[in-house]
């Protein structure tokens, strides 16, 4: 099974079929104090920036979700201060990528863009949403999969290794504050590309 294979086994199709709630994008507020536990027990910083992972559509309607999701984004810059941009990464993948210094507006623009794809109907095609962090060790990201309906940390390494300690060590300060994957086997790691330093890139 290729990369691109894994990551629609583990975050789309397998994971569909075995979902055990509709996901809600109101679980994206579950970060809005689980930041504050990062830093306070584990020394974690956040990166200020954070992404939306989704597959795309060839259709009108699907491009002219994507353009809502951008008009909607662009609208709320004044209030939020929040910057994106919307890309693709090397394994065929969309993301809509959002930096704001402010962690609540940060989740808060993120959900605004999830909630949006959801209401023209492509909920389906939500993935991932992605929050970087970093400490002294390495950066750390929590993942929470749409068709899951729960968050995963992913602690990558050099080497594409994976820094399985940390990430213990997330699940255990978080669990409780966030809604945890139970199913080790869904913990997919999202590494970028061969040139990326974030998941996507």
């Amino acid at each position: 099974m290729g990369l691109l294979d894994g990551l629609r086994a583990a975050l789309g199709l397998r994971a569909e079929t075995d979902a055990r709630r509709d996901a809600d994008p109101e679980d994206l507020f579950g970060m809005s104090t689980a930041y504050l536990t990062m830093e306070a027990e584990l020394g974690y910083q956040s990166l200020d920036i954070g992404a939306l992972c989704f597959s795309g559509v060839d259709s009108h309607s699907f491009r002219d979700a994507v353009a809502e999701v951008e008009s909607i984004l662009e609208a709320g810059q004044e209030d939020t201060g929040t910057e994106f941009t919307v890309t693709d990464d090397d394994h065929g993948y969309h993301w809509v990528v959002l930096e704001d210094s402010d962690p609540e507006d940060l989740i808060t623009s993120m959900h605004f863009a999830a909630d949006t794809f959801i209401e023209r109907g492509y909920g389906s095609r939500l993935l991932a949403a992605v929050f970087a962090y970093e400490n002294r060790g390495g950066p750390a990201y929590w993942i929470y999969s749409f068709r899951r309906g729960a968050y995963y940390p992913f602690a990558p390494r050099s080497g594409r290794e994976r820094d399985s300690s940390a990430e213990f060590k997330l699940e255990a300060a978080l669990d409780g504050e966030l809604e945890i994957e139970r199913e080790k086997e869904y913990w997919y790691p999202l590494w970028p590309s061969q040139r990326g330093t974030h998941p996507w890139e």
